[in-house]
């Protein structure tokens, strides 16, 4: 025990938030020193101590070098010869060795405990079970250059209702109770399910004890205090539901930093709703003000950047914007850290959630919050045969995509037909058969075919991923917080809830369409260049005798975005032909699948893979981004032409296809500035959008933060869906970002 407490001065909610954004900065930078750039969401991993790490370098199946931090001399169980584990008792076990092994982390500042400081992928190699050969398929995946869907991981959302009413106990419980009622289920799945829950209770008893040590050593008599609350609390959530608001935001974050761990699962869904009942009868026993709510979820959301949606309907069709949805926006406010906050816009949404959204994106310049266009995807998700009741049930819950909490499989996101890949095949086609002549509609015809062929790939890839992947890596962790997986004894990757939707995403949409346009304005209605001529000059990717005024040539023509262009009809053609063949028929073994138009973060790769095309763009270059048109389809940059071209191509059938938009700060000196951008998002969900991203960025601040980026170690920039420190992403990732600003801003 401490002799004697001094005088310390009392900090405010305000010095401890302070105090963890420097905490969080500073581990920010160990992370890029020590592992490198990371081209993704930040997720708030942190290292382990020195004293407990392992560096480990590997290359990719891309080639690219990888450099991991692992906890020092935890090891895997395999058991299979290529010394990778499957199977759902083997994949069980092994995370429970690591939660068992991992760090505890508590920071003294914080209301929560908690911390994730590995990934687990890059303890999972090899990744797939190679006795599950998917040989017929590889030759079309690679022709078309798609990501097919098979190995994908999480990419749909648990209730978290579930844990919340049951707490770890009685998951626990639940599984032993539906295993003995189940004599004929597998078992194996069972014994995973419990490794994990057995994992969880170890690792937060273990966080409860250090606590509990840490606070009869702790000097400052406040922080002592919250030290003793932490382990107090933790030792009831080892087997107890929370009661409290602030145990209730424990448990979710210790539910989803191991999410995060166990297979990168970022889903949160309506934290709003989850907690307003607690925040209710808190404020009613006068034991919780808004102010330490805001500190409270300010605590949980540094830990983890996990996706929320706020406001939105009920199954009536209620908004369901409460004091929550207010709290958390002011919580995103004060930590101005990477965050994946949406808040919803639509005719019964409470107007001021947008107003007050709109006022934090100007006064942080973060990126945060998005904003999403609730009608349009519920009115999608309706048109793809679902009641409207179980249409308002989907939760925002990724970069770009919902899902019904608990009773939906998608694996959103993870399956892409790169339609600039399709072009070059349909291209080298129609240039090297024998009696062919070229011309746009030969060229459409044949882009058309391997468009079908490459998506009929991905049907026949999901239902091979959907027949194995419970054998190779199953869901455990999200299947905890389901409806159904227990119960049956099925993992929900296969089949195990209720509805199963799987999700295709379009990419290079821009670049397809600017093709097709460029080829049928200089070709066939200027005559000012050959096929031949064209052709030539892609394969010498313009270089040589005037390929560089060829490609200037091609990359003049009214572009996608500039409005009633030839460019413009291409897109929304791509656009209805792609959705058409999704939608028509389910796959082979009949899952319905569901279009999307989004690339993520995967330009780069993607464009890598395809040679030059006839918009300019040239071998190796990224594809275009998402839904939008190139930077600079238009002189004036006018925010509105991009809004009616994005919102013109929507597949429209519950997912979406978001517009990313650059806007320059200094707009918001402008008279009005917050209701211009607000009626900005509203008119384009109105015409039919479905999503946005918005940066506001300072063009000369992001370009000297290229140039040395740790000037600005707190810059954050909306770069897909999600977002991220600028100085975090590679040297070439922040290239496509600033192109992309610059041009547009």
């Amino acid at each position: 025990m401490v002799e004697q407490l001094k005088d310390y001065t009392k900090l405010t909610f305000d010095d401890r938030i302070a105090a963890l954004r420097e905490a969080k900065l500073a581990q920010t930078r160990e992370k890029i020193s020590v592992t490198g750039y990371k081209d993704h969401d930040d997720h708030a991993l942190i290292l382990p101590p020195e004293d407990s790490r392992e560096i480990v370098k590997t290359i990719s199946s891309s080639g690219m070098p990888i450099t991991d931090c692992l906890i020092k001399g935890f090891k895997l169980v395999s058991n299979h010869p290529s010394g990778g584990f499957f199977g759902a008792r083997c994949v069980g076990e092994n995370f429970r060795r690591l939660l068992e092994s991992h760090p505890v982390y508590v920071d003294p500042h914080s209301a929560l405990a908690g911390a994730y400081m590995v990934n687990f992928m890059s303890y999972r190699k090899p990744h797939w079970n190679p006795d599950f050969n998917f040989a017929h398929l590889e030759e079309d995946i690679a022709k078309y250059k798609l990501i097919s869907g098979i190995g994908a991981t999480q990419h749909f959302c648990q209730d978290l209702q579930i844990g919340l009413d049951l707490g770890w106990g009685g998951i626990l419980e639940k599984i032993k109770r539906c295993r003995a009622n189940n004599p004929n289920g597998d078992m194996e799945f069972y014994d995973g399910l419990e490794y994990i829950v057995y994992g969880m209770q170890n690792w937060i008893h273990r966080t409860a004890m250090h606590a509990r040590e840490m606070s009869e050593v702790e000097q400052h008599p406040q922080l002592r205090q919250n030290l003793i609350e932490i382990a107090e609390m933790n030792a009831k959530l080892v087997t107890e539901k929370p009661e409290t608001f602030r145990e209730a935001c424990q448990w979710i974050l210790w539910y989803q930093i191991a999410a995060r761990m166990y297979n990168g699962s970022g889903s949160l869904g309506r934290l709003d709703v989850l907690l307003y009942p607690y925040y209710l009868r808190d404020k009613e026993k006068g034991i919780l003000t808004d102010e330490e709510a805001v500190f409270i979820l300010a605590c949980q959301l540094i830990r983890d950047t996990a996706y929320i949606q706020l406001g939105g309907p009920d199954v009536d069709g209620k908004d369901v914007t409460n004091p929550v949805s207010f709290l958390i926006l002011e919580a995103v406010h004060k930590l101005k850290i990477p965050a994946n906050v949406g808040v919803c816009v639509g005719e019964n949404t409470d107007p001021r959630l947008l107003t007050r959204g709109v006022e934090i994106l100007f006064e942080d310049k973060t990126g945060i919050p998005k904003f999403l266009g609730i009608d349009r995807t519920v009115e999608g998700f309706v048109r793809r045969g679902y009641p409207i009741e179980l249409a308002r049930q989907r939760a925002y819950s990724g970069c770009h995509w919902s899902a019904i909490p608990g009773k939906e499989y998608t694996v959103n996101d993870c399956v892409k037909i790169n339609f600039a890949a399709v072009f070059e095949v349909a291209m080298d086609e129609m240039m090297n058969t024998p009696g062919v002549v070229p011309s746009i509609s030969e060229l459409w015809s044949r882009f058309d075919y391997h468009l079908r062929r490459g998506i009929e790939t991905i049907a026949k890839s999901l239902d091979f991923h959907m027949e194995y992947m419970h054998k190779v890596f199953p869901e455990l962790m999200l299947d905890l917080l389901c409806y159904g997986p227990i119960e049956q004894g099925v993992d929900a990757s296969h089949g195990g809830v209720e509805l199963i939707n799987l999700c295709i995403d379009g990419a290079a949409l821009a670049t397809v369409a600017d093709s097709f346009a460029a080829l049928e304005q200089r070709i066939e209605k200027e005559k000012r260049l050959s096929w031949q001529e064209i052709y030539q000059h892609l394969k010498n990717n313009w270089a040589g005798e005037n390929g560089e005024k060829v490609r200037l040539m091609m990359r003049s023509i009214p572009r996608y975005g500039s409005g009633n262009s030839l460019a413009d009809e291409y897109a929304k053609r791509i656009s209805d032909q792609f959705t058409h063949y999704v939608v028509e028929k389910p796959t082979p073994a009949g899952y319905r699948m569901m279009p999307g138009l989004f690339s993520w973060a995967n330009t780069i790769p993607m464009g890598k893979e395809v040679g030059a095309t006839p918009n300019g763009r040239r071998a190796g270059e990224p594809i275009s981004h998402g839904s939008n048109p190139d930077p600079g389809f238009r002189k004036d940059g006018a925010p509105t032409a991009m809004a009616v071209a994005i919102a013109s191509v929507q597949p429209g059938y519950g997912n979406t296809a978001p517009m990313q938009i650059e806007l320059e700060p200094t707009i918001t000196k402008e008279a009005g500035g917050v209701d211009n951008i607000a009626s900005l998002i509203r008119s384009h969900f109105l015409l039919g959008g479905t999503q946005i991203n918005m940066n506001l960025v300072d063009a000369a601040k992001i370009l000297d933060a290229h140039q040395d980026p740790s000037k600005y170690p707190d810059l954050v920039v909306r770069v897909t869906g999600f977002s991220a420190y600028f100085a975090s992403l590679s040297p070439e990732f922040r290239q496509l970002v600033v192109d992309r600003i610059i041009s547009e801003s």
